[in-house]
């Protein structure tokens, strides 16, 4: 019986600034240089360093990363950086982006209460895109919980995958804390899944991003799934280590969790797995055209991974609550970290 072949991944594994919070952007270099990163994905927030294209050139110069993604400054704590215009925004982040030879914008959908912004959200989107080879990767969020209460925060969705993009983030943290089926999701994505936030999570109405194998999201199914379904795009690791006692237990745990990535994506080769159904956007303002595409879920899927046990199934996400007339704006979770 012939032995398995061992492929060699062609995603590379980056590490969000983000990761190392509260620590600085120039400790997500040194940290991403120590521990073998492929590159980091800047996260721009209200870190002077994360918003000056210079110094992150210095910065990836000096520790020979490369910056592969930058996130734009999309969170709650970052409404007034690089400007209160979201529009702007997304204008410097491309702009960042190709001055500093990134290839992909991470960008969240519209907060509800800009209202403006997310009438024109998806057709703005694709209007930027086609101005540029730079990706816009629209990430999938998550409803905000307060005890029995679910509120709405996002709009179009917190749930991308119902509407069109050109691209998309997966972020396995928010996909856990939505309750929603991540594989479903990847399905729904197809070949449109351009970028993934590698995280993991237990359910929890708090957006956790644990190290991946901590959780309950299925981190390595998807990872072997992407690695030999045609995925072009980068891993980036995106956990919370804001709780660790010192900076030899963070970088254990981005140690641990680069390994569980670079694992996982070089699986032994053995029956093909479902790959990445080809699902080409509609263009807003055109008709749609139902898929062809063969569903990844009627596909027979033997192999798994042997490295470790298949998570548990994700619950299926609560029916969500009507949203009103006029949404009052949701209050924010209390925290002061970037996710």
């Amino acid at each position: 019986m012939a032995e398995p072949v061992v492929r060699t991944p062609d995603a590379k594994v980056a590490l969000s600034t983000a990761s190392v919070y509260p620590e600085s952007t120039a400790t997500a270099f040194e940290i991403a240089a120590r521990l073998g990163y492929d590159g980091v994905e800047v996260m721009v927030w209200t870190d002077p360093v994360s918003q000056d294209i210079d110094a992150l050139r210095r910065l990836s110069d000096r520790y020979g990363v490369p910056v592969l993604a930058v996130h734009a400054p999309c969170l709650l704590i970052t409404q007034r950086v690089w400007s209160t215009d979201p529009w702007v925004k997304l204008q410097r982040a491309r702009t960042a982006a190709e001055r500093l030879g990134a290839s992909t914008v991470v960008v969240h959908p519209p907060f509800r209460w800009q209202r403006q912004y997310a009438r024109d959200f998806v057709s703005g989107i694709w209007r930027m895109a086609e101005e540029t080879d730079v990706r816009f990767a629209v990430e999938n969020m998550y409803p905000w919980r307060y005890r029995d209460r679910e509120l709405l925060a996002y709009a179009p969705e917190w749930d991308v995958t119902k509407d069109e993009y050109r691209h998309f983030t997966l972020d396995l943290s928010h996909t856990a804390t939505a309750r929603s089926d991540t594989l479903a999701m990847v399905d729904r994505m197809g070949d449109r899944l351009g970028h993934l936030h590698l995280a993991d999570g237990n359910g929890s109405a708090k957006d956790e991003h644990l190290v991946p194998g901590r959780g309950t999201q299925p981190c390595a199914e998807l990872l072997a799934r992407v690695a030999r379904g045609g995925f072009d795009g980068h891993v980036v690791i995106e956990v919370n280590t804001r709780r660790a006692m010192s900076g030899a237990e963070r970088e254990a745990d981005l140690a641990e969790a680069l390994a569980f990535a670079r694992h996982h994506l070089a699986a032994p080769t053995g029956a093909p797995r479902p790959p990445l159904a080809p699902r080409p956007p509609q263009v807003p303002g055109t008709p749609q055209v139902p898929s062809t595409a063969q569903d990844p879920d009627t596909a027979q899927d033997p192999a798994t991974t042997s490295a470790a046990p298949a998570a548990p199934a994700a619950t299926p996400p609560p029916r969500a609550s009507r949203a009103p007339r006029r949404p009052r704006r949701p209050r924010p979770p209390r925290t002061s970290e970037p996710s």
